[in-house]
C-alpha cells in the first residue's frame, strides 16, 4: 500500500518488488531491485527515506524518518524481520538481523553486522566492519559495545546521549515528561489524518 503523506508520494523503481501488505508512506525512494516483504512499514515522518540498490526489507520491519533525522540505506543491505530503524544512516553491505533496533542519529558503517536483538543507540557511530553481538548494545561515539547485563554502564552512556531531548526536544527532568511527550508526539502523528492512499 502506498500513501501520500505531507504532500509527498513514494517513488519506487520499476524493478523493485513491494509486497501488497507492505506500507510505503510519504517521501520514500526505493531503488532498483529492492525487495520489500509482507508487513514491512517504511514511513517518512517529515524526513526523507532513501533505499539504494538490492536492499531487502523483511517481514514486519519498520523504517521511520523524522524531520530531524532522515534515513539513508546503502546498497546491498538486509533489514531482518521485525527490525526497526529510526532516523539513521546505514552504509553499504550491512546486515541487520532479526529484531535489531537502530535509533535516531545512528550511523552504521559499511559491511557491519548487528546481530539478533542487538541495539545501536541514539547518536551512536558504528565503524565499518563492526559486529554487535546477539542482544548487545552499541552506545556512543566513540562506540562502546556492552552486554545487556551491564545496565549501569549502558544507562550512564545513554543519559549523556539525551534521548528525550534529542528526539522530542524535552528535558529528561521535566516533571510531566510523558504527558508533554505523548501530547507533542501525538499532534505530530495526527498529520496522517490527511494521508491519501495511492493504490
Amino acid at each position: 500500500m502506498r500513501f501520500e503523506h505531507l504532500g509527498a508520494e513514494p517513488r519506487i523503481h520499476p524493478t523493485a518488488v513491494v509486497a501488497p501488505t507492505a506500507v510505503i508512506s510519504g517521501d520514500v525512494e526505493i531503488g532498483p531491485d529492492c525487495q520489500i516483504l509482507h508487513g514491512a512499514v517504511i514511513t517518512a515522518e517529515g524526513g526523507a527515506i532513501t533505499l539504494g540498490e538490492n536492499v531487502i526489507v523483511m517481514e514486519n520491519a519498520l523504517i521511520r524518518a523524522t524531520a530531524t533525522n532522515p534515513v539513508h540505506i546503502g546498497d546491498h543491505v538486509l533489514v531482518g524481520p521485525m527490525a526497526s530503524i529510526s532516523g539513521a544512516v546505514i552504509e553499504e553491505e550491512v546486515f541487520l538481523a532479526t529484531g535489531t533496533r537502530i535509533f535516531n542519529g545512528a550511523r552504521i558503517g559499511e559491511r557491519s553486522e548487528v546481530r539478533i536483538n542487538a541495539v545501536v543507540h541514539l547518536r551512536t557511530t558504528l565503524p565499518p566492519e563492526s559486529t554487535v553481538p546477539i542482544g548487545w548494545i552499541a552506545v556512543g561515539d566513540p562506540v562502546q559495545l556492552l552486554p545487556p547485563d551491564r545496565h549501569e554502564e549502558i544507562w550512564a552512556a545513554q543519559r549523556e546521549l539525551d534521548f528525550p531531548g534529542y528526539v522530542f526536544g524535552l528535558d529528561h527532568e521535566t516533571p510531566d515528561l510523558m504527558v508533554q511527550l505523548t501530547e507533542r508526539y501525538g499532534r505530530s502523528l495526527a498529520r496522517h489524518e490527511h494521508d491519501r492512499r495511492l493504490d
